[in-house]
């Protein structure tokens, strides 16, 4: 790719600020950089990419910006431990932060043993008496 990829403009930067600080309830610093990124799989080719970083509760989030209106996402605690939101790329940055943002949360609660998802069927157990109301503890 011979095009250059433009930076993050001030309404795309201010746009993951409003975001983090809804998210946190506080302002998160945030810090620009380039990173080098493999667009093409089929190619050995790396191309300079802007990215936002930011580190909040332990986790480390960074945002490329992959071309004018196309963003991808990742977090990750250390070099072994890298997480994406499961999807290739993003045509709205607001989308794919708060994809990753939900994808950490959900990480983070998985950590601390809190399931999601789960309905009243799953916490229903029968006692032989027929009775699967709230269960009692």
């Amino acid at each position: 790719m011979t095009d250059t990829i433009p930076d993050f403009t001030d309404v795309e930067l201010k746009l993951v600020n409003q975001t983090l600080l809804e998210r946190y309830g506080r302002m998160v610093a945030l810090q620009t950089a380039d990173a080098e990124v493999q667009l093409n799989p089929e190619s050995e080719d790396l191309t300079n990419c802007p990215v936002i970083y930011w580190e909040e509760r332990g986790a480390h989030f960074v945002a490329f910006k992959l071309g004018p209106s196309l963003f991808k996402a990742q977090f990750f605690y250390n070099e072994t431990t890298q997480f994406g939101t499961g999807k290739e790329s993003f045509d709205n940055l607001g989308d794919c932060v708060i994809t990753l943002l939900q994808v950490q949360a959900d990480h983070e609660q998985q950590m601390q043993g809190v399931r999601s998802g789960m309905t009243s069927l799953d916490f229903k157990e029968d006692t032989g008496d027929g009775y699967t109301g709230p269960l009692v503890i």
